[in-house]
């Protein structure tokens, strides 16, 4: 990735102190609304002003799975280190949402959602290649899609307010890279702005909006 300007570094400093003092307010007023929403913050919410890739209808075999009760991860966990992809949380600060229902029931969420201010810097938990940068309207809003170089696991970020400006599809890009923004876009609230975070496991041929989802919780707090 090239360097960023030296006026988006001194933009990007400002946001992040600015976000970073504020995002442990945000961890505590989410974990609130969480538990008085039912957990679930996916009600329809706007994109705010992020620039975002063109607007498409997201495939039809990346609809939600119906909610199977006791579910458990298929695959093993990814292997090495993964950072926490928003700046100032720490595993204490995370909740266990993988397996909550969303939808009325209809199906589950198979990911995290990490609370934090709107403009917390949000970086890769682990190495990989930037395969998608995808706008869902009525879904994960900004997302990026960031596969491992074994090319087994696929990283999701979504509900972003704006991606890092070097990030572009195709990059190569190291554990704790700029990814972009914490924001409320797609179907998030701004009343809970937060990174969605999923990991699934892919097997050879899948395309990125595939996979098998594999529970981020443990392996963000071991």
């Amino acid at each position: 990735m090239n360097d960023a300007t030296p006026g988006w570094r001194q933009t990007t400093k400002t946001i992040a102190v600015t976000a970073v003092v504020t995002s442990a307010l945000w961890i505590v007023a989410g974990a609130y609304l969480y538990v008085n929403s039912g957990g679930d913050f996916g009600v329809a919410g706007s994109h705010g002003d992020a620039v975002a890739p063109t607007e498409a209808a997201a495939p039809a075999a990346a609809r939600a799975r119906p909610a199977p009760s006791n579910r458990e991860p298929v695959y093993p966990s990814p292997s090495g280190r993964l950072t926490i992809p928003v700046a100032g949380v720490r595993p204490g600060d995370l909740v266990d949402t993988f397996t909550q229902a969303r939808a009325g029931g209809e199906r589950v969420h198979d990911a995290i959602d990490i609370m934090a201010a709107d403009g917390t810097p949000v970086v890769a938990a682990a190495p990989g290649t930037v395969e998608k940068l995808y706008f869902s309207e009525g879904g994960g809003g900004i997302t990026a899609y960031i596969r491992s170089p074994d090319r087994r696991w696929m990283y999701y970020y979504a509900h972003l307010e704006a991606y890092d400006p070097n990030l572009k599809e195709g990059d190569s890009i190291s554990r704790g890279a700029p990814i972009g923004l914490v924001g409320h876009s797609g179907n998030a609230s701004a009343e809970g702005p937060h990174l969605h975070f999923a990991i699934n496991r892919m097997e050879q041929g899948e395309d990125w909006w595939a996979g098998t989802p594999v529970n981020p919780y443990p392996l963000l707090t071991r």
